[in-house]
């Protein structure tokens, strides 16, 4: 034991938080200290290892690709660390797990399912933070993030969860004053279009086999939530994406004319970022939403 030569854990943890946020004043916030302090105690590492860990591009400091390599693997030891102090200590602090979600997913899929994981695991505290599509890119302070389809293999780790498609949806009471019968049907509706979401529309008719579009009325909303809300309200037909939307085709909200036809799905991806170990309280909620995931896909 006296031989072995660790790198002052202060600074192990400014580098591995400036790897996580993406810059030195990211991990500043992340960990309450100035862009300066980041800045010393990752010098004071490079120092010791003798070896450069980030570079400037333009007004920010990246990880080299050596840094990222070694944050990967610091994390993994950290993350045995942490299972041990927290096998062998006494008492069971409560965990917190900061998640970053898209808004729609988070409001109507997430957050009515987090009640049963509480249920499971009342110990683990989990904060989630909500994104809009303006704000998707992968920044700021999180433990797991989940997002839909690409990522960065360099900063991050993968766990898929859930496969998600579009179709339909409408208002039962809208219908049922006038109905879906086929899809040129949709002449007599007014369809809502969402900006932050272009192209579902054509996907669908695309789909359906439906050519002749010309003469269709929309109503476009800035987010898809606001287009949720309008649809609840009977404004009009929307397409919407499921199994995301299930709880409301479920409570009889929403209402799905033509299941069968739907667009190409896209996975939903557990995010973690390289050289963060994952806790007990992360593992467990990954694997509970790989577990929601699956029986949501089967419904």
């Amino acid at each position: 034991m006296s031989h072995m030569r660790i790198p002052p854990l202060p600074a192990l943890r400014a580098f591995l938080a400036a790897c996580r946020a993406g810059s030195y004043s990211a991990a500043g916030e992340e960990l309450g200290l100035t862009h300066g302090a980041i800045s010393r105690q990752i010098q004071a590492l490079e120092a010791w290892l003798g070896q450069r860990l980030f570079e400037r591009s333009g007004q920010r400091m990246v990880a080299t690709p050596h840094a990222l390599a070694f944050a990967q693997e610091v994390g993994v030891a950290l993350e045995r660390i942490d299972a041990a102090a927290r096998r062998y200590g006494k008492g069971s602090a409560t965990s917190l797990l900061r998640v970053s979600a898209p808004a729609t997913f988070a409001m109507r899929w997430l957050h009515p399912r987090l009640p049963m994981f509480h249920a499971r695991h009342p110990g683990i505290q989990v904060q989630v933070v909500t994104a809009t599509t303006q704000q998707l890119a992968l920044s700021g302070s999180f433990d797991l993030a989940i997002r839909v389809g690409v990522y960065s293999q360099a900063h991050f780790t993968a766990v898929a969860f859930l496969d998600e498609w579009h179709t339909i949806i409408a208002a039962p009471a809208l219908l049922a004053r006038s109905p879906l019968e086929s899809p040129d049907d949709l002449h007599a509706h007014l369809l809502l279009d969402t900006e932050t979401r272009p192209g579902l529309w054509q996907q669908w008719f695309n789909a359906a086999g439906l050519r002749d579009t010309r003469e269709l009325r929309y109503q476009r909303y800035d987010h898809f939530y606001v287009t949720h809300a309008a649809l609840l309200d009977g404004l009009g037909v929307g397409i919407g994406p499921l199994p995301t939307l299930g709880k409301d085709v479920e409570a009889g909200r929403l209402t799905l004319p033509f299941p069968e036809i739907v667009t190409a799905s896209q996975r939903y991806l557990s995010l973690t970022p390289v050289g963060l170990p994952k806790t007990v309280a992360h593992r467990h909620f990954e694997a509970w939403l790989v577990e929601e995931g699956a029986l949501a896909g089967d419904d």
